[in-house]
């Protein structure tokens, strides 16, 4: 089986190509100049030319604060580019995997958010996220959309990488403790991502489409984030780092983030039988692969599969 990823230099597209050969899976990754979705043109003759037997739409642009300034821009690539790789897609024939995130939700709702609650933006990049997700929807029939959250790996920009870099010429950080979110590792999103996309070629049962949240099991604040990562970076060897909880309001930033953006991944467990492993299980397995640490106990798989 063949899976074609957009984007080449994302987090998650650099996880999937690393893991598929292990699983099994012809990876290939297409992305700019041949595929750049600002320019939509573009999209359905870089997608045709690999020859997919699903797509993974990857791609996307990233920066939250960023997005603020460019929001014609976000919406072009995460709105207009997302919904050209669906109608590819469905020129095709092939399923589409789409990846979406936590900030289509408010963080108004106490509890984890589900799959049917209503998606309500507070900011841009989350509101050109939730156009993606549309665009795609109407485009594509043989479509599952994946919103994932807080997701890191030792690929690109994140902040378990931030915090590390931080970390190693300070004692003391302030970091926010009053968002609450489930920390994902781009590697176990990978793995889950390789089965769904699996199961959508091989089974056209439409419970297999639809909308699902892809996350860490467990929930945590970015304080309690940021501590487990520098317990972990302890246990390596490094000197350690004090986590001083500060609120939202005493961090400077141009963007509104929701306070809670934990979402319930019971719906995928109960549809395709993944479950991810818990965030500190796969925070510690990723700072183990940047500082070079060999652990004596066994580690977790990037996802697991009930049978």
């Amino acid at each position: 089986m063949r899976i074609v990823v957009t984007g080449k230099e994302g987090q998650i597209a650099r996880s999937i190509a690393a893991l598929g050969p292990r699983m099994g899976v012809e990876i290939v990754t297409v992305g700019r100049p041949e595929l750049d979705l600002a320019a939509p043109g573009s999209v359905m003759p870089a997608l045709a030319a690999v020859r997919p037997d699903a797509i993974v739409s990857a791609a996307a642009y990233t920066m939250v604060d960023k997005a603020e300034t460019e929001r014609d821009l976000a919406f072009a690539i995460n709105g207009i580019g997302a919904g050209a790789v669906a109608e590819a897609a469905a020129r095709l024939g092939v399923p589409l995997l789409h990846l979406s995130t936590d900030y289509v939700f408010d963080g108004r709702k106490p509890a984890p958010y589900v799959e049917t609650d209503p998606a309500q933006p507070i900011c841009i990049y989350g509101a050109s996220k939730l156009d993606g997700e549309r665009r795609a929807a109407a485009a594509a029939s043989d479509l599952a959309i994946f919103r994932t959250a807080w997701v890191y790996s030792p690929y690109g920009v994140n902040f378990l990488k931030t915090m590390l870099r931080l970390g190693e010429t300070r004692d003391k950080l302030v970091v926010v403790a009053d968002q609450q979110g489930c920390p994902t590792s781009a590697e176990d999103i990978a793995g889950a991502l390789i089965l769904a996309a699996r199961r959508m070629v091989e089974d056209r049962d439409g419970r297999y489409r639809g909308i699902f949240h892809l996350t860490g099991a467990g929930e945590a604040s970015w304080a309690e984030f940021a501590r487990e990562i520098f317990s972990a970076a302890e246990t390596c060897g490094h000197s350690p780092v004090e986590v001083i909880p500060i609120t939202s309001d005493q961090y400077p930033s141009p963007v509104t983030r929701p306070a809670n953006s934990r979402l319930s991944g019971e719906k995928l467990t109960h549809i395709y039988g993944i479950a991810l492993p818990d965030w500190r299980t796969s925070t510690r397995k990723v700072v183990d692969t940047l500082l070079g640490w060999k652990r004596t106990q066994p580690r977790s798989a990037h996802s697991g599969e009930r049978q």
